[in-house]
């Protein structure tokens, strides 16, 4: 399995098992299940039902699976229904969180990539490039990852009750809390401590504290009390 390193901007390095070719054109077809799905159903209603959808209607209903793939990476932090059967996903290769612009120039080219040729362009970049890029992915600066299979994390939940620990954590931006998430994440994916111990060691720099907590529950603390501070 190939693997690539990619640096946070807090200068910490996560590891991520490529998706490879594999993967991904099985996602694919789960996608394109799913759209042939949505078509299906809406012949089948519209047969028993005798209507006759006017041209604009028809247009409406035209967008879910014209827009899905965009839409799914949007709002489903990079995967759509196929990349999530398959735990796979889309990152940057600079280390932030990809946002729609990364996925509108995936998109786009995704005509170039997957519609001409049957796909066979996308097959061939992701074949010869490093890191498993199709061409939306090198105009983007992302690539598709492997995720393990499991449960979504709940340690973030915040209790009405919550008693923050660190109210220096107002010092820090979103930015900051989504590597520190992602972070975590890899943690329990890949078992990685290096990347957990680094950022926090970073964090504690950055707001200036002193902690005895343990690495791993220190950055579960400094989330929990961000969240809770900043939602009052």
């Amino acid at each position: 399995m190939q693997q690539i390193s990619i640096e946070t901007t807090q200068n910490v390095q996560l590891q991520y098992v490529l998706a490879g070719i594999g993967s991904r054109i099985q996602a694919f077809f789960i996608d394109l299940l799913v759209i042939i799905a949505y078509g299906a159903s809406l012949l089948l209603f519209f047969s028993q039902t005798g209507i006759a959808p006017p041209t604009a209607l028809i247009v409406v209903l035209s967008l879910p699976p014209f827009l899905y793939h965009l839409l799914c990476e949007v709002f489903m932090d990079g995967q759509s229904l196929g990349k999530r059967q398959m735990h796979i996903k889309v990152v940057k290769l600079d280390g932030s969180a990809p946002g729609i612009g990364s996925y509108l120039l995936r998109w786009l080219l995704r005509l170039v990539d997957i519609s001409m040729m049957s796909g066979a362009i996308a097959i061939l970049a992701i074949a010869i490039t490093r890191n498993d890029q199709r061409l939306g992915d090198l105009a983007a600066g992302t690539t598709v990852v492997k995720q393990k299979a499991g449960k979504p994390l709940s340690v973030f939940a915040v209790e009405e009750d919550h008693q923050p620990t660190f109210n220096e954590v107002l010092n820090l931006q979103d930015k900051d809390i989504d590597i520190i998430m992602r972070v975590i994440h890899t943690y329990r994916e890949n078992g990685q401590t290096a990347p957990v111990i680094a950022t926090a060691e970073k964090i504690k720099q950055l707001l200036q504290l002193n902690s005895e907590l343990r690495p791993l529950q220190f950055l579960y603390t400094v989330v929990r009390d961000y969240k809770y501070l900043t939602s009052r």
